[in-house]
């Protein structure tokens, strides 16, 4: 009961936010990119839901705008470096031996390399950006993918049907496609569900470094940033931004928790 629950929980959050990111893309109750100085640190009312910040844009409209931003890093990002780690994944596990280890050594490195430092990099590079953001998200997600496709992989390579194809002479690369990969798309897609929450995590951490979505496009994390001095004036700011990022790592956390309790009766069995 409790399963279904947070699953449902995850994927109503998911669905609001998702809502209003879509929403936003052609309708915000204010225009955020309008300053207007007079109009700055309004109270929740009528006309401004949660008011105004310090240089009088509305509240609402930022976060909605910046909820486009945080679902686009975490979609792109996610699907960039889940697809290069579970190619690689799936040709570790085709192949085995020296390839087998050359990869996951590469993919060991990946998990000691932080993403911070490599967004950093990429920011000394070629300056801070939401383009070098999503890169490096998605430059952690390709060791996690490549770890998740072998060992799902390896086990579907066991299987009679598997060794029966491969017995009457088909290809690592035909068994693959038709095969291995079909078999552990759950997998993948439950890993990819709970990676979506990290990423939008990761996304609000490199725009409040100043690293991420520059300005005026908005991000949770930016909001975050500029509301930190002005706590004591007006701490809604800073409450607005955070639990916007709070909301998006719940549902997709709980979203993935279900889903992979769906997908593998066990799991299901052993928390009941």
């Amino acid at each position: 009961m409790t399963r279904a629950i947070n699953l449902r929980i995850g994927a109503g959050l998911v669905l609001v936010l998702t809502v209003a990111a879509l929403l936003s893309l052609v309708w915000t109750p204010y225009d955020y990119t309008v300053l207007s100085v007079t109009q700055k640190f309004r109270p929740p009312s009528a006309d401004h839901w949660l008011g105004t910040d310090q240089l009088g844009r509305d509240v609402v409209s930022l976060l909605m705008a910046a909820s486009v931003n945080s679902l686009a890093v975490a979609f792109i990002s996610v699907g960039i470096g889940g697809s290069i780690g579970t190619a690689l994944g799936l040709t570790a596990s085709a192949f085995g031996g020296w390839v087998e280890t050359v990869i996951m050594r590469v993919a060991d490195l990946g998990f000691a390399f932080p993403a911070l430092l490599f967004a950093i990099m990429l920011a000394a590079a070629f300056g801070p950006s939401l383009t070098n953001a999503i890169l490096a998200i998605a430059f952690i997600n390709v060791p996690i993918f490549t770890r998740v496709a072998r060992g799902a992989a390896n086990q579907i390579w066991t299987r009679d049907y598997v060794l029966a194809g491969r017995a009457a002479g088909a290809s690592q690369f035909s068994l693959t496609i038709d095969h291995v990969l079909p078999n552990i798309s759950a997998t993948l897609i439950v890993q990819a569900t709970i990676e979506f929450a990290v990423a939008i995590l990761a996304e609000a951490a490199l725009s409040y470094l100043g690293l991420g979505a520059q300005p005026p496009m908005p991000s949770w994390g930016r909001m975050l940033n500029e509301a930190q001095t002005l706590m004591y004036l007006a701490p809604q700011l800073a409450i607005y931004p955070g639990l916007c990022i709070i909301a998006a790592v719940l549902g997709f956390g709980l979203l993935g928790d279900g889903l992979r309790d769906i997908s593998d009766p066990r799991l299901a069995r052993a928390r009941a």
